[in-house]
Formats: C-alpha cells, structure tokens, sequence
C-alpha cells in the first residue's frame, strides 16, 4: 500500500505541478506512446541481454516484493526462536531423537507446528545443515561458524540480483531518454519547412523523450530497486538470527540464552518482546511435557 501511495504521489506532483504552472498535456500524451515504445522497448532489451533466465524470473518475481514488503512479520521471528529453541533442547537431551527432524524436516513434527518456516527451503536447509554440521565438528565450532557466513553471504548476495539488475535499468534510462529526444529532432529536422507553431509541438515531443527517460529512472525504476533492496536485506535478518542462535548453541551456551541471544540482535521493529517470546516458550514446554 505504501508502494502504490508512493506512485500516486510522483504522479501527482510531478504532472500537477506541470498543469498548475499552465503547461498542456495534449503534446505529452500525443508523444507518449512512441517515446514510452522507445525508451521502454530499449530498457527492456537491454535487460533481458544482460540478464540470465534466472535472474529475469527473479526480478519479475522480486518487482512485487516492492507493495508487499517483508516476507518475515514480528511473528515470525517469535515462531523461529520457538522453533529453534525446540530443537536445540532436543539435541541437548536426545541427540539421536533429532536426527529424523533434521534428516527429514517435510516430516518432522517440530517443523510441522510452523507451516510458514518449514515452506521456507532456504531457512529449513539453513538450520538442519547446521545442526547437522554441528552434530559432526563439535569440537571445532568455529569451522561450523564459518559455513554458515559463507552460506548466508552466498545467499544474500542472489538474492540481490534483481536489485543490481533494476538499478542497471535505471541507470541507464536517461541516456535512453536522449537517444529519444534525438531521434525526435531528427524528425523535426526534416520538417524544417513548416510553420513555427507545428515545428514547436514537433520539438515538445522531442523533449518527451528526454524528460520520460529521467522521469522513468528516478521517479519509478530507481526507487523500486531501492525498495527491493531494503526488503531483501530486511528479509535477510530472518536468516541472521538463525545464524546468532546456532552460533551460540555451537559455543555451548543454554537453550534460553542462545534463544536470547538471538532476540537482542534482531531489528527493533521486527523483534519480539522479552514477554511475549517468554510466555510462547513456556507453550513450547508444555507441549513437550
């Protein structure tokens, strides 16, 4: 909704102020859809040579990331430190009792409590190759450690392909807006013969061009690609706190302070309280009494 309210107001202002000041929209619309078929056309090109099949279904994808937000709410990260916590008093009390949730998560009845995390292939792999790992080099926690930052480094860095990619765009609209306006004056140029009224509205539609290209790249492409990257690297705290309480749980500390751990270094705004985290741990151990 922000996202939409955002556009609105670009629009709004940009196109309002422009009418207020007594300028007419009749040459932009005229011009419009041939500079839009221009500019845009190239702008799409371009991207689709520089990108693999890969990268253009995520940024398809990712565009809508863009109105919705975060994938991960405040919930969430209360139902993983549930989630995580669960397991590490498993594999502290029984070790060969967590083997089959690790093994086989789409199975497991720990992991079936949190329908949205075990959906989650990357969070899923992230925690039961750790705990895996974990299980393997206990005596070397740092090795483990390190797996998991290149993992989640690794990660990070897909999933900022589409960001790079719209950015690109957007970099490069406005020289692609030029190649319009020229293109236009060329086609002024040939028509130098007629009245000074028609070569005007002839010239106008030329700047079109040059105006919708700077327009596009820092009214409606550029913020989205920042956008996107501020939800993805938000989203990517998701996968951070699962790296501060494994981490913790590697260095042997216990379950409520590995769990704790975790929670201090969440964001603010997405970080559950002391209370509310405490009284969903205690549901946690009343289930499993």
């Amino acid at each position: 909704m922000i996202g939409i309210i955002g556009i609105v107001i670009i629009f709004v202002m940009v196109f309002g102020g422009y009418i207020a000041a007594g300028g007419k929209l009749g040459i932009i619309l005229k011009s419009l859809p041939f500079e839009l078929m221009m500019i845009g056309g190239a702008a799409v090109g371009a991207f689709v040579v520089s990108s693999d099949g890969g990268t253009i279904k995520q940024t398809m994808k990712d565009i809508g990331k863009v109105f919705k937000g975060a994938k991960w709410k405040p919930d969430d990260y209360r139902d993983l430190l549930c989630l995580l916590f669960e397991l590490i008093r498993l594999a502290r009390s029984n070790p060969v009792a967590l083997e089959p949730h690790i093994e086989e998560p789409e199975s497991s009845s720990i992991f079936g409590k949190y329908p949205k995390i075990s959906k989650d292939h990357e969070a899923v792999e992230l925690i039961c190759d750790t705990m895996r790992s974990a299980s393997m080099n206990y005596d070397d926690p740092h090795q483990v450690e390190e797996v998991l930052d290149k993992q989640i480094e690794a990660s990070l860095h897909h999933s900022l392909h589409s960001t790079h990619a719209l950015q690109s765009v957007a970099d490069g609209l406005p020289a692609l807006g030029i190649v319009a306006a020229v293109l236009g004056v060329i086609k002024t140029m040939g028509s130098i013969d007629q009245p000074p009224e028609i070569l005007g509205k002839m010239i106008g539609g030329a700047l079109v061009g040059t105006f919708l290209g700077v327009f596009l790249a820092y009214g409606i492409v550029g913020p989205f690609a920042a956008k996107l990257k501020t939800v993805v690297e938000e989203d990517g705290h998701f996968y951070q706190l699962i790296r501060e309480v494994l981490v913790a749980n590697l260095h042997n500390h216990p379950a409520n302070l590995c769990i704790e751990v975790g929670r201090q270094n969440t964001p603010h705004h997405i970080r559950p309280s002391f209370s509310v985290l405490e009284e969903a741990l205690k549901s946690v151990k009343s289930d499993a009494a």
